[in-house]
């Protein structure tokens, strides 16, 4: 059995709602200054709300395992994970990590906005107890790998957020950190970001050390991940398998299909664009949506201010939230350049030859780079068999999730001796 790495034992977080201060140190002094005002004032001090972010969280993670943390915004994982990194402390039970941490919880956590790249890459690698000449071992590797060779003598508050995501990631995956926790940042990059990225995970998750990852992207979870916890309203709810885990957490995502998305408050985004509707239909008339047919995706949404080339996309995928199908208005688009406050879009697809079964859909809505709203398990529909196939018979779900229109016939024949 190998040693453990990281174990939290009842771990529980508590946050005063409406309270502006955060981290060890101001937490610490809000409170003290908050006693003292109570002692000399005659008045009653107000009553406070409480909001437990984590409540009895206890797990494992052994050296060398690679271990994913599922739940819906607001779950506590990032809380949990921010915990580990010492970023903030427990308000309940404790926590013991052995090893050198690489965190990468934030955009640019670690960087000081100041510095120039170059510097910050010397200062995270400070901070991770290693010396300059093990740093500058990596480096060419780090900067090649972050695509930013240009700019690495520039301070990095003028890096775009891509810049910065490349750059932060670069740095904690590159310089050797036993322990590497990696929340959801990846989505500040583009794709092919993305794709290097996860790529550069899987080396990590096979080279010995110690991965706590946290990730929308539930089959990268299940591909990356041997085991998996389950977060739910700040408690463990589940752990085992990774593939069967975030089976339970799309099956838990049951009840809130009802739910209407104007009502939904398990978001990201910074809220400047709200999407308050999702609906499906057949785009070539009927009921049903069938394995042959179009469809009509029509996004609502309302905003502070006019929109000047937003991006809304709508992510179809399968039952087992693998990814099928991307409408993004960046691929093609006839809206006007600037819409209006409030309104809605529409997509209308192709045909979509899917195998029958049911697909989940997954909207966002982005304001230049930045997200403004991203809502998981947005909506469903159900595909329907059709006469896709002359012969009739109907492929399942098991066996393709595509459907592509082909005809086989006899290449070539040779009698039989």
């Amino acid at each position: 059995m190998n040693a453990i790495a990281v174990k939290g034992e009842g771990i529980s977080k508590r946050f005063q709602l409406g309270a502006a201060v955060q981290g060890r140190l101001t937490e610490a002094l809000g409170e003290a200054l908050e006693r003292s005002l109570s002692t000399f004032t005659r008045n009653r001090p107000p009553r406070r709300e409480f909001l437990w972010a984590l409540k009895d969280v206890s797990f494992e993670v052994e050296t060398g395992e690679v271990v994913g943390f599922v739940g819906r915004n607001g779950a506590g994982k990032t809380t949990l994970l921010k915990i580990l990194s010492r970023i903030t402390e427990p308000t309940e039970g404790y926590f013991d990590v052995r090893g050198r941490v690489g965190s990468l919880i934030e955009v640019g956590s670690g960087f000081h906005p100041d510095l120039t790249g170059r510097e910050n890459v010397y200062l995270y690698g400070s901070v991770l107890g290693m010396r300059k000449p093990e740093v500058e071992r990596k480096f060419d590797e780090i900067v090649s790998f972050a695509e930013i060779e240009q700019f690495i003598d520039t301070p990095v508050k003028r890096y775009s957020s891509g810049m910065y995501m490349r750059l932060a990631f670069a740095v904690a995956a590159h310089l050797h950190a036993e322990i590497m926790i990696v929340d959801e940042v990846l989505s500040v990059g583009d794709y092919a970001f993305q794709k290097r990225c996860l790529g550069k995970m899987e080396e990590v998750a096979t080279s010995g050390r110690t991965v706590l990852f946290v990730s929308h992207n539930l089959a990268a979870v299940v591909a990356l991940c041997r085991r998996a916890y389950f977060l739910d309203r700040g408690r463990i709810v589940a752990e085992g398998a990774a593939a069967d885990v975030v089976h339970q957490y799309k099956d838990s995502w049951g009840a809130d299909e009802l739910i209407p998305i104007r009502e939904r408050e398990d978001r990201r985004g910074d809220g400047s664009i709200r999407v308050t509707g999702l609906r499906v239909e057949p785009a070539d008339g009927g009921e049903a949506i069938t394995s042959s047919g179009r469809i009509r995706v029509i996004v609502e949404y309302e905003s502070e201010a006019p929109l000047r080339t937003p991006r809304f996309q709508v992510t179809i995928h399968d039952a087992e939230y693998n990814p099928v199908y991307l409408l993004d208005t960046d691929g093609n688009s006839e809206m006007p350049e600037v819409l209006p406050t409030r309104g809605s879009v529409e997509c209308v697809t192709e045909p979509l030859r899917l195998t029958p079964g049911t697909c989940g859909l997954m909207v966002g809505v982005h304001r230049g780079p930045v997200l403004a709203d991203g809502i998981e398990f947005a909506g469903a529909f159900d595909v329907q068999p059709d006469g896709l196939f002359d012969s009739g018979r109907v492929p399942i779900r098991s066996e393709a999730v595509g459907l592509l229109s082909h005809r086989w016939t006899l290449a070539n024949a040779e009698d039989a001796a």
